[in-house]
């Protein structure tokens, strides 16, 4: 449920109907916006109803959530949330451009796509330590050194690191080398490895998983939010459908249904959604279109011969081909954020 207090409501009145909520057991969660505060309140509804809330000075309403999220809910929170990653917001106007391989493969590698990532105007450069991949005897990534090799792609680029982390005892090595955690599509309902990220102070980039819906993904996010991790960026990143000339099938249904119910922002991974380089930079533009914060794309200088994830990966020159058209796309869509940052660039 949620207390809608009014718009003269004062800090005395809003404190008061908080503490009686937070006396009697039940979470408090504090919205304030540009014209009223809003008030979610988590635990049993039976209880909630037990105190006569809507009566007390400053509430305007009390309104029922029914979606089993509350705090990934736009009811609790109808501001949309910015992710502060290094210099960078994701979920403001400018359209967020995270890049790299799939996998770091040295350091020569990993150096030489950061400094073209940064060169084109990303904002981030992903890249893969540990990997999970289908078969045992497919290359599993470099581990820690690949974690270091990150590390110093950002150091001669200034570019923040997005790197998946795939269990809870791989977090502290993740928390001294990366500055985005990633839950991969495999790990969405991984409940613990969740709470875990949750109780990090970085911000957490969850992908959907293969077959999960909306409202399961959403529940994931809840998780990490649950644990008091407000910095979580949703990735749309393919489901698996009937289909078969393409890896996954890319929902861009989800970006307004999420964006409709949910206040996080949402990136679309089209990689990873067709799993085919020749339709990725089309879906970056369908995506930002339909009104995604941003793309997470894998590039290689040489697809052929990359160690894994090679037929979907955009060449260097590919990639750039793709930020100048979604950068068009963007400006069309918030002219005045994407002008600005050109003048910075």
């Amino acid at each position: 449920m949620i207390v809608v207090m009014k718009e003269d409501a004062t800090q005395s009145q809003i404190d008061a109907v908080a503490d009686l909520l937070s006396s009697k057991g039940l979470g408090v969660h504090l919205s304030r916006g540009e014209e009223k505060t809003i008030i979610g309140i988590i635990g049993p509804r039976e209880r909630m109803l037990e105190f006569p809330v809507e009566s007390m000075e400053g509430v305007e309403k009390v309104v029922t959530v029914s979606k089993p999220f509350k705090l990934a809910n736009r009811a609790f929170h109808p501001q949309d949330t910015l992710v502060q990653v290094g210099n960078h917001v994701v979920g403001g106007g400018e359209c967020t451009l995270i890049a790299g391989p799939c996998s770091v493969e040295s350091r020569d590698q990993i150096i030489e796509i950061a400094k073209f990532v940064k060169q084109v105007g990303g904002h981030m450069l992903r890249g893969g330590a540990f990997k999970p991949r289908s078969s045992p005897y497919s290359f599993q990534g470099l581990g820690e050194t690949g974690l270091r090799y990150l590390a110093e792609a950002r150091e001669q680029t200034g570019l923040p690191i997005v790197s998946e982390v795939m269990e809870i005892a791989q977090i502290p090595m993740f928390l001294e080398y990366v500055d985005v955690l990633q839950i991969g599509a495999r790990n969405m309902q991984n409940f613990p490895l969740l709470k875990a990220v949750g109780k990090t102070n970085k911000p957490v980039l969850l992908k959907r998983g293969l077959s999960a819906t909306i409202e399961e993904w959403l529940m994931s996010a809840e998780y990490i939010l649950a644990e008091g991790n407000p910095n979580v960026i949703l990735c749309e990143r393919g489901i698996r459908t009937f289909e078969t000339y393409t890896r996954n099938t890319l929902d861009l249904n989800a970006v307004p249904v999420v964006q409709h119910l949910s206040h996080l922002p949402i990136v679309v991974d089209p990689s990873h959604g067709v799993g085919n380089w020749r339709y990725v930079t089309a879906m970056a533009r369908a995506g930002v279109a339909a009104g995604a914060h941003g793309v997470i794309v894998e590039i290689h200088p040489s697809p052929a011969e990359a160690l894994s994830d090679g037929p979907q990966s955009l060449t260097l020159d590919r990639f750039a081909g793709m930020v100048a058209e979604v950068r068009r796309i963007s400006q069309a869509l918030h002219p005045a954020q994407e002008a600005l940052y050109a003048g910075n660039a």
